[in-house]
């Protein structure tokens, strides 16, 4: 499997596939993608991510965000599912500047983990009993697509130092996020710095939290949400692969720098 293409239309989309477990396995290529809104996908782009065989999306926003910017092309033919897993809005662009930007992140993904427990819990389901390749996605592919990634990653046995290197991935596409959001509002600048900002402190403050709070993240996914050792079986069964030959990089799509080997 290659990395997927690049996209004119998506800056934060990549394949969850080649992360190791602590067992010797794979994340398998292929299956698993996340991104910023499908909504963007035009033009050439609905062809480029038709050829990769996409059967199943879950979108991550809310339905008014859906109504107002709307949602993966019908084209595509996917079976679709709305899981809005934060329950309380926010906008990061209006964020007071003297925060810590990044405490502040991860005590929003908290409040998503301790709110969204049936939307999260149903997403887990359908990344292990729905069709693949799937993929989830939110409007930047950056919060709730970051902690359903993270969760997910963690259950298949992938360590933190990979789960940070994944989430921080997305710092290859914060310039264009910004500008899309420069673009939306009239070419303002947004009020909070860290806008569009992805470090790997963030998810490393998030898992932290989570076993603090729960133990293990494993025993929040069991725990909290109530994923049944079923359905964390059948997400390994279809995302794991015992090939531990190296794999290429590959970085959000639309950004110039190249992550570090995995």
């Amino acid at each position: 499997m290659t990395t997927p293409p690049d996209f004119a239309t998506l800056c934060n989309f990549r394949d969850l596939g080649g992360w190791r477990t602590g067992d010797g396995r794979t994340v398998a290529r292929g299956r698993l993608y996340r991104s910023d809104s499908l909504a963007k996908l035009a033009g050439a782009d609905l062809e480029r991510f038709a050829a990769l065989g996409v059967r199943t999306v879950i979108d991550l926003r809310y339905p008014w965000e859906i109504a107002d910017r709307g949602r993966a092309p019908e084209s595509l033919g996917v079976t679709w599912h709305n899981l809005s897993i934060e329950h309380r809005p926010y906008v990061q662009a209006d964020t007071d500047p003297d925060v810590d930007p990044w405490r502040y992140l991860a005590d929003r993904y908290a409040e998503v983990a301790e709110d969204g427990v049936a939307e999260l819990r149903r997403a887990i389901e359908v990344i292990a009993d729905g069709e693949h390749p799937l993929v989830f996605h939110c409007a930047s592919g950056k919060d709730r697509t970051g902690l359903l990634a993270a969760l997910v990653l963690s259950v298949l046995g992938v360590d933190d130092d990979q789960i940070a290197a994944d989430f921080a991935l997305t710092e290859h596409a914060t310039d264009r996020l910004v500008a899309e959001w420069r673009d939306r509002n009239g070419g303002a600048t947004p009020g909070w710095p860290a806008y569009g900002r992805a470090p790997a402190e963030v998810i490393r403050l998030v898992l932290a939290d989570l076993r603090a709070a729960h133990g293990s993240v494993h025993g929040y996914v069991t725990g909290r949400l109530g994923v049944d050792a079923q359905t964390i079986d059948a997400l390994r069964a279809r995302l794991l692969t015992g090939d531990t030959k190296p794999l290429p990089t590959q970085g959000a799509t639309g950004s110039t720098p190249t992550p570090a080997a995995r």
